[in-house]
């Protein structure tokens, strides 16, 4: 199993970020060093505060094998050929390093927060991936530029823009993935996806996967290859104690993440549909502090990862070895050995099988 994580590293609990942290964006380059050191396969960064494009930038300097990309950043309030051109000069600078991770976001978001005009979110992302592509080709192999559907056309490339072929062209596209549909078109046209935290492994396996597969057999291509990574809800410690006090963490995100109607799919697997439907009331309401007791403990160890610092590595493979190729994983990085456990766990993820090819 492939490991990856964000930044910042080991901070607060594991698979969770705080609304309010922040990432000192001084401190990539070093950050970036510690984590290839301490033996990841891979370094991305969200799209939430900054910018993750510069931060690859400056990860790609300070670093020499691990892979680096977006985990992700939002497609549609860039333009295709400005994505291509992006991406291009990443791949050149990480010599062929980069992943780009690419999300939809929701209709009040595209709406209102980017000031776009919605569209079906599947057709738009297909479109979106298919001009990306023929950008690249274009720069690449001098394939003719001609790109018209619903949403693009882009059929102009004067030599002044264009810069022309790369030594690794081959640029993987992972997209952010929920429901069926995104998984399809994953499919279809990506070369990965990546199941928002709420996805359990059986979520994953017995509708993302198939999902993927159909699509794939929709586009007549082949899923060698196709890569499967999760960000999994995580609570762990040094003890039980600490494990405890993580856990509360996770009960509140669950159900924040219920509250969303984009997930309902990934509770609804699971027969917790009226539980999201409550939870999207409570959220609408504002009545935030009511959310987590609704969570149970077998609700929560449904969708959470647990288990302190000995047994946390067996049962993230346990839980998703199965049906994930790669997986982001850290722990609180509090005391001054912290990292050698880092170091040990991701070892031991390491020496655990991938899954057999989709």
């Amino acid at each position: 199993m492939r490991v990856e994580t964000l930044l910042p590293l080991g901070k607060l609990d594991p698979g969770l970020r705080a609304p309010d942290a922040g990432l000192d964006v001084r401190t990539v380059f070093d950050e970036a060093r510690r984590v290839e050191a301490l033996g990841y396969d891979g370094l991305f960064f969200e799209e939430t505060k900054d910018d993750p494009f510069p931060l690859i930038a400056v990860a790609a300097q300070a670093t020499e094998r691990i892979t680096l990309g977006t985990s992700v950043a939002i497609a549609f309030p860039r333009s295709p050929t400005t994505m291509a051109m992006t991406a291009w000069t990443l791949q050149k600078l990480s010599r062929g390093r980069f992943v780009l991770g690419l999300g939809s976001q929701v209709k009040g978001h595209i709406e209102r927060r980017y000031g776009l005009a919605f569209s079906p979110l599947g057709p738009w992302m297909r479109e979106y991936i298919a001009a990306v592509r023929a950008v690249w080709a274009h720069w690449q192999d001098g394939t003719k530029l001609d790109v018209r559907g619903p949403h693009y056309t882009i059929n102009l490339m004067v030599p002044l823009f264009n810069p022309g072929p790369i030594e690794h062209p081959a640029i993987p596209i992972h997209l952010a993935t929920v429901n069926r549909l995104m998984c399809q078109v994953a499919g279809e046209v990506a070369d990965g996806m990546r199941p928002h935290p709420v996805c359990t492994a059986g979520y994953i396996e017995q509708v993302m996967i198939p999902a993927a597969k159909a699509g794939a057999a929709k586009a007549g291509r082949s899923l060698d290859g196709f890569a499967v990574s999760i960000k999994p809800l995580i609570a762990t410690g040094a003890t039980e104690a600490e494990v405890a006090e993580r856990l509360e963490v996770v009960r509140a995100r669950v159900a924040f993440y219920a509250s969303t109607p984009a997930y309902v799919a990934a509770f609804e697997f699971h027969g917790l549909g009226d539980l999201a439907r409550e939870m999207s009331k409570l959220s609408r309401a504002q009545r935030w502090e009511e959310m987590p007791r609704f969570i149970t403990d077998d609700i929560l160890h449904q969708y959470a990862v647990v288990g302190t610092f000995d047994t946390i590595g067996r049962e993230l493979h346990d839980r998703y070895g199965g049906v994930v190729t790669n997986a982001e994983f850290s722990i609180p990085l509090v005391a001054s050995h912290d990292e050698d456990v880092l170091a040990a766990l991701i070892r031991e993820l390491h020496a655990q099988p991938s899954p057999a090819a989709l």
